[in-house]
């Protein structure tokens, strides 16, 4: 498939504020979402990178549950048995959308009512391939049909890597599909554009954008990834995206190029500092690091789990300092808070004098 031609995200310098409940509103269509037994968030802080759970769990998730195409990968601390522990890493299939109340007219075309009974009934994958194959003007929205009825329903990632991989290639958008728009209520899918932190959106090109970079990281094609990323529109949820998968890449010096000029005004802009400070401290500038993570400490008010992340960020910039005494007063501060923070008590250990 050809990749669409590189344009780099733009910094963030304003992000609009949150509300804050069990599902926090970050900015418009991301939440990060709570509860009173765990939150999952990730910061790329090496040693540490990880969904914070205070049953001791680290939990990735791939998936549009609106869709049905999900995935959980589980690692536990002992605590869960073995057999729920392979039942949170199978895919979850969901319900597809619903059908409208609107049939097609008596001169509808042939591949129009033959798709339209695709989504009535139950489906079948090789009929909706075969109306698309007949009819090619028509194969994008065939296409789009089979994640939403199909793929979706059965949970089937790689078949939705490759049909959202094609469609974003050749420039679909689903909101613009007369089939998709008339005959079907396609349904807000969440996508989780970095560890916790999910877009709520609408079905379209952004969104699919998204979502085909989550399942081409999720098989280990982070350059892939982030060329779709950042052929799309500069938008929060992009730099949030985009700043995971530069993580992963060890492109440090890109993710400080996307968070220049940013000011703690809300928890993305948290998150994407800690972000920052992990990438300067990569990058060997100490102190530009601490004074990154000093700005997403500012406001207390920010959800405890998230300090912590930045805490552990600031405690190994110490460490890389040498200066242990300081890294363990930060790693010190998340044990008064949290005693089961993922890997904490070896990074105590490695603090020890």
């Amino acid at each position: 498939m050809r990749l669409r031609s590189r344009r780099r995200i733009r910094p963030v310098r304003h992000i609009v504020g949150f509300k804050l409940r069990k599902s926090i509103k970050i900015a418009p269509g991301v939440r990060l979402n709570v509860s009173h037994t765990n939150l999952g968030l990730s910061a790329g802080v090496r040693g540490a990178r990880v969904s914070v759970n205070t049953n001791g769990r680290t939990t990735r998730t791939v998936g549009i549950p609106g869709t049905g195409i999900s995935h959980t990968s589980t690692t536990t601390s002992g605590r869960r048995s073995s057999s729920s522990a392979r039942a949170a890493q199978q895919p979850r299939p969901v319900q597809p959308p619903k059908p409208k109340m609107v049939k097609p007219g008596f001169t509808a075309p042939a591949w129009e009512k033959q798709l339209f009974k695709q989504i009535q009934g139950e489906p079948d994958a090789s009929v909706i391939h075969g109306i698309g194959q007949q009819n090619p003007s028509v194969a994008p929205t065939a296409a789009m049909v089979e994640v939403l009825r199909v793929v979706g329903p059965s949970a089937d990632a790689e078949r939705g890597r490759v049909l959202l991989g094609w469609l974003f290639d050749i420039g679909y958008d689903p909101s613009t599909d007369p089939f998709i728009s008339k005959y079907l209520e396609a349904p807000e899918i969440s996508i989780p554009v970095a560890t916790g932190i999910t877009a709520d959106m609408r079905w379209d090109r952004q969104a699919m954008g998204l979502f085909v970079a989550e399942l081409e990281q999720a098989s280990g094609n982070v350059t892939r990834a982030i060329a779709v990323v950042e052929s799309l529109e500069p938008t929060t949820v992009a730099a949030v995206s985009l700043a995971e998968l530069y993580a992963e890449a060890g492109r440090w010096a890109d993710i400080v190029d996307i968070t220049n000029r940013l000011t703690n005004d809300d928890i993305a802009a948290t998150f994407l500092l800690i972000q920052r400070g992990t990438a300067l401290r990569e990058q060997g500038y100490f102190e530009a690091a601490r004074e990154s993570l000093k700005e997403a400490l500012r406001i207390r008010s920010r959800p405890s789990e998230l300090r912590h992340l930045a805490l552990v960020a600031r405690g190994h910039t110490y460490l890389a300092e040498g200066k242990k005494a300081m890294a363990r007063k930060d790693y010190e501060r998340v044990l008064a808070d949290d005693s089961e923070f993922p890997g904490l008590q070896e990074m105590l250990e490695a603090a020890a004098s």
